[in-house]
């Protein structure tokens, strides 16, 4: 099995959709069930067949859940010593070269990737450009638009 990295933040935010899925969801499902049972003929029964589709994809969903949790590789960036240095968990800021334009984003594990928060996938092409480089550093990301050349103005391990 592969390790999943993950921040400390991300397995806590699976941990509780995990909860929530298991203590609330999974029981409102079974009631569903059992509620659309109690109308008769199954087989043209549409409560009845979205219930359990439901059900599908919520035992799914758990069973994902906790097989990442199982091969979680928690980092915790804040416990580490700032060395300038991009890795899995900090919050960097660069400069386009080009515009002048600052972006700051958090490397985190796939399933905390959000854009529009600005935490970007350590699979993502930014962030694969970014990893392993320091404080200062100019470098060329190819991103889907094509090369972007940028320089690394802030490494921060919060």
């Amino acid at each position: 099995m592969s390790q999943y990295p993950m921040t400390a933040r991300g397995a806590q935010m699976l941990r509780d959709e995990l909860n929530e899925l298991k203590t609330k969801t999974r029981p409102r499902i079974i009631e569903s069930i059992a509620e659309a049972r109690e109308h008769g003929d199954l087989k043209e029964n549409a409560e009845y067949h979205a219930a359990r589709e439901q059900q599908s994809f919520c035992e799914g969903r758990i069973q994902d859940i906790e097989g990442k949790l199982s091969n979680a590789q928690i980092i915790d960036v804040t416990k580490m010593e700032n060395t300038g240095k991009v890795i899995f968990g900090t919050t960097v800021t660069i400069l386009n070269v080009d515009t002048d334009e600052e972006t700051t984003y958090r490397i985190v594990g796939d399933d905390e990737a959000d854009i529009k928060n600005n935490l970007i996938s350590v699979n993502s092409p930014i962030a694969r450009g970014l990893i392993g480089k320091e404080l200062d550093d100019m470098v060329t990301i190819q991103t889907p638009a094509g090369k972007v050349e940028v320089e690394i103005i802030e490494v921060e391990y919060i």
